[in-house]
């Protein structure tokens, strides 16, 4: 009987294993015996991977900086890998990946991994952008192996002093887990059902912002953009779903009070292939991306993309292939992009369409957790 090698993977909040890495752990599962590490209730991981050789486990880490409540969470990190001498730790998401890699070098854990999937730091100045960037750096120093989730986030990473070019891989051309085309893909029936349900014309040009609410996303840019060109494009229409993390809405509301009736605002949703068949353009004027898989995810639903020219989006679009692209925080820019594809119904089915065939093609979740076993099998060879 063959016993299998323990590997954790660990992050700071179950909904990060279940949409990034849900099938990477089902195809892992079968040579890996896989050990979940994360805050809160796991209940529903617990569901998700019921039958496979797959454990749960609760263990509080904290997503903002709290010296107490970090040092805690390392003291109990470093109890746990010693006690289990897994033969490797796989973290992904800033903090927790900072106290996995820790932790896992205190104990001596052989193998350890890390996903990075955008830097906090690349936006920030002065001391908190130091103090971000040094925490990086500690947890690259204690990782084995490093990887990101696109082409341009490494090389900014390399060319930044976070780690050694060797050191670093991208699964494919890039992203955690891929495109699955069985969900992501043009849908009359739910694009009609959407519509239906937001009283949104069948006529109507849908522009979909889906991310979590913030500046650093381009919320306001976006909405202000939206306001500029609607004037004159009667027809426009802005989706915006995603959690509101810091209570902006009240001020999305009234850049938009003139448009009552083209606004349309949803919150978390546990089935964003649904609002991406509903709407005809993906944007995404954020600040800072490691890739952004709601970006491609929307490609393959048949979405051309107007967003950031930022390392991360510049590997999920094609530039003037699979979408247009905009200086972040440029909100005249975004406004004319989103005027131009309102306008010109042939460029945007052109895009579309070279859109839907690039996540299909190179962005497939079939390759890219293919890719993540071939990367395992180097681990242990």
């Amino acid at each position: 009987m063959v016993v299998k090698k323990k590997v954790c993977l660990v992050a700071t909040v179950p909904v990060a294993l279940k949409v990034f890495m849900r099938e990477h752990i089902v195809r892992l599962s079968q040579t890996y015996a896989i050990t979940l590490v994360c805050s809160g209730d796991v209940r529903e991981l617990q569901a998700l991977f019921a039958g496979l050789d797959v454990r749960c486990v609760s263990l509080d880490i904290e997503r903002k900086i709290s010296l107490l409540d970090d040092c805690v969470s390392l003291f109990k990190l470093c109890r746990f890998f010693r006690a289990e001498r897994f033969a490797g730790v796989h973290a992904l998401m800033p903090k927790s990946g900072l106290l996995a890699m820790i932790a896992a070098k205190m104990v001596g854990v052989p193998v350890r991994v890390h996903i990075f999937t955008g830097q906090v730091w690349s936006t920030a100045i002065g001391l908190k952008r130091k103090v971000l960037k040094a925490m990086d750096i500690l947890l690259a120093a204690c990782a084995t192996h490093l990887m990101a989730d696109s082409p341009s986030q490494r090389d900014f990473l390399v060319d930044e002093g976070i780690v050694r070019r060797e050191k670093i891989t991208v699964l494919g051309p890039g992203s955690i887990s891929g495109v699955d085309g069985t969900r992501f893909h043009t849908d009359a029936a739910a694009r009609a059902a959407i519509r239906t349900q937001l009283n949104i014309p069948a006529d109507a040009v849908v522009y979909l912002f889906m991310a979590r609410v913030t500046r650093a996303k381009g919320a306001i840019d976006m909405v202000q953009a939206f306001a500029q060109m609607a004037e004159v494009a009667p027809l426009a229409h802005l989706l915006v779903v995603g959690p509101d993390e810091e209570s902006l809405d009240s001020e999305l509301s009234k850049l938009l009070v003139a448009f009552k009736g083209r606004y349309h605002r949803v919150g978390f949703t546990d089935r964003p292939e649904d609002f991406m068949a509903s709407a005809d353009v993906f944007c995404l004027p954020s600040y800072r991306e490691g890739f952004s898989l709601a970006t491609i995810q929307a490609a393959g639903a048949g979405l051309p993309a107007i967003a950031s020219r930022i390392y991360g989006l510049t590997d999920a679009v094609d530039e003037g292939r699979t979408g247009l692209m905009h200086e972040p925080g440029d909100i005249d820019t975004i406004a004319h992009c989103m005027a131009r594809l309102y306008a010109d119904t042939a460029l945007r089915e052109q895009l579309a369409e070279a859109a839907q065939n690039r996540a299909n093609s190179s962005f497939s979740q079939e390759y890219i957790v293919g890719q993540m076993v071939l990367f395992y099998q180097t681990l242990w060879p």
